[in-house]
């Protein structure tokens, strides 16, 4: 067995360094839809902006490396919501839960959606709006499973079903995300993932805003024609996550170095590296600067790069089983608007 994790470890460690993984495509950015799978509305992971491919543990995995899941050993509840860009009135919302199976893997559901508010109806004759508002829906029903063996190498795969409507236009699809975690050394203090998100099969918009019917002149008179318009499909932002992390510190104490490397289908390639110091399981702290590789001046990311956050960890009881509560706060420094912040809470039993 031994032999099979470092093979596979080594296979995974080729891919990483192939060119053809590192090639993203800013030449397509835009034609992709479902942008929102690419959001972070988990606190820690949004404090090292999800470059924590290496090393996530449970639900927040469901959003990074589903692989992370397997760290659980009972239950995790927990709850998310991100203010994303300060003044647009967008939130970004997460509720889920992953559990211990009695053949040793892990189960996840969760359920994320973001909330772009009331929006301002407009038309050709109402430019500056009708007195009524609408609210478009966005959100993804994720189930996943993973499985760990000696406790050295873990699996994951997750599946989604992702949707978007406006009132009569829909557009929903099936997703999947599979990833890979390995630990070795001394406390496990070396840690090696490979995450591939959100591969799936492309979608159409459908619904009657789609038809329209318009007046035709005809031989001195007029008649209407109904008319469905062609709509264009729509991939999933597809993205190969590679990262890799040590403590340099561990104990009581621990403090965590890590490199992480973004592999965009739709977009430019990101890389970027951070440090995160626990003292005593009771606080953690974290940052980390995540650098759009190929940047120009005239289309800068919306995000600068420098994210940070924390976490508090408080026992629920004096038992050594006792329930432990999360608290997670973390802030992604943006161009424009004022930023993002994400807060979190987690039940572990």
């Amino acid at each position: 067995m031994k032999k099979l994790i470092n093979y596979i470890v080594a296979a995974l460690m080729l891919v990483a360094f192939l060119p053809d993984t590192q090639a993203g495509n800013p030449d397509r950015q835009g034609e992709a839809g479902f942008a929102q799978l690419l959001l972070v509305p988990y606190a820690q992971s949004a404090g090292l902006s999800a470059m924590n491919t290496a090393f996530v543990g449970g639900l927040e995995s469901m959003g990074v490396n589903p692989a992370g899941m397997a760290e659980v050993t009972g239950l995790e509840v927990g709850f998310h919501q991100a203010q994303y860009l300060v003044g647009t009135d967008i939130r970004l919302n997460a509720f889920g839960l992953v559990t211990a199976l009695k053949n040793g893997g892990t189960l996840g559901v969760s359920l994320t959606n973001v909330d772009l508010g009331d929006i301002v109806r407009t038309t050709t004759d109402q430019p500056e709006g009708t007195g009524n508002t609408f609210s478009p829906s966005m959100f993804s029903l994720n189930v996943g499973y993973a499985k760990s063996w000696e406790d050295k190498i873990s699996v994951g795969v997750n599946f989604k079903v992702v949707s978007e409507r406006v009132e009569d236009l829909s557009l929903s699809t099936f997703g999947l995300d599979a990833g890979v975690q390995y630990k070795s050394g001394e406390n496990d203090r070396f840690r090696f993932g490979v995450a591939l998100r959100n591969i799936g099969a492309p979608a159409t918009f459908q619904g009657e805003g789609l038809i329209y019917v318009s007046t035709v002149p005809f031989e001195g008179g007029t008649f209407t024609q109904t008319t469905t318009q062609r709509s264009s499909r729509v991939e999933l932002q597809s993205a190969l996550k590679i990262g890799t992390s040590y403590d340099v510190i561990t104990g009581m104490n621990k403090l965590r170095v890590l490199a992480n490397f973004t592999s965009n289908a739709f977009s430019r390639d990101q890389l970027g590296g951070g440090v995160e110091y626990h003292l005593k399981d009771i606080f953690v702290i974290r940052g980390g600067y995540q650098y759009e590789l190929d940047q120009n001046a005239a289309e800068l990311p919306i995000y600068t790069g420098v994210s940070a956050g924390a976490t508090f960890n408080l026992k629920l009881g004096k038992k050594e089983d006792s329930a432990n509560l999360g608290l997670g706060y973390a802030y992604r420094m943006t161009n424009k608007f004022g930023g993002t912040h994400n807060v979190g809470v987690t039940i572990s039993l």
